[in-house]
């Protein structure tokens, strides 16, 4: 298995030349390891934009309206996904999965799609950019306190419950 390799601009516009000369996107993809679907994609961006097609394309914020644009076109057109994706400039998996979710639930589907990576408010707590006065800073000293001293007793409690169980059927408690 020859490992993933990145595939620059200078190198997809070589594959390009040698699509020209008559060499198979099979050949290209054996010898150079790029995937043959995306071989595709660029040879037919090649040839309706030249060189500028082969250059890495932004991804598209999709709202509601162009899902539901795109889906409909390719349901009604029967337009592959290879070719929504040339027309609209989405990628083909991301519309697969559009198409999947307007199959199952119609089109109240393509609202719900689940956003991919973490929800906003995830992140680290913002540090406050004005510093705390003495009684904020003393306040949450004390809360810090009270919720370590709550969690210490509760460890207390555990131990005494499993070290009374132990004395029940005759072990000894641990030193620990």
């Amino acid at each position: 298995m020859q490992k993933r390799k990145k595939h620059g601009y200078a190198e997809c516009l070589k594959y390009m030349q040698m699509l020209e000369e008559g060499t198979s996107i099979h050949a290209i993809h054996m010898k150079y390891g790029i995937n043959e679907v995306r071989l595709h994609v660029l040879w037919d961006r090649y040839q309706s934009e030249g060189r500028s097609g082969l250059f890495k394309r932004k991804n598209i914020r999709a709202d509601f309206a162009l899902k539901r644009k795109i889906v409909l076109d390719i349901e009604e057109n029967h337009l592959t996904l290879h070719a929504a994706s040339l027309k609209y400039g989405a990628s083909s998996q991301r519309m697969s999965v559009w198409l999947k979710a307007y199959r199952d639930g119609g089109l109240l589907a393509l609202e719900r799609i689940k956003k991919r990576g973490r929800p906003p408010g995830m992140g680290r707590p913002r540090k406050n950019s004005k510093p705390l006065t003495e009684l904020e800073r003393l306040r949450k000293e004390v809360q810090e306190l009270r919720t370590e001293n709550a969690l210490l007793k509760k460890v207390r409690a555990l131990v005494e419950e499993r070290n009374a169980r132990l004395r029940e059927i005759g072990h000894g408690p641990s030193e620990n």
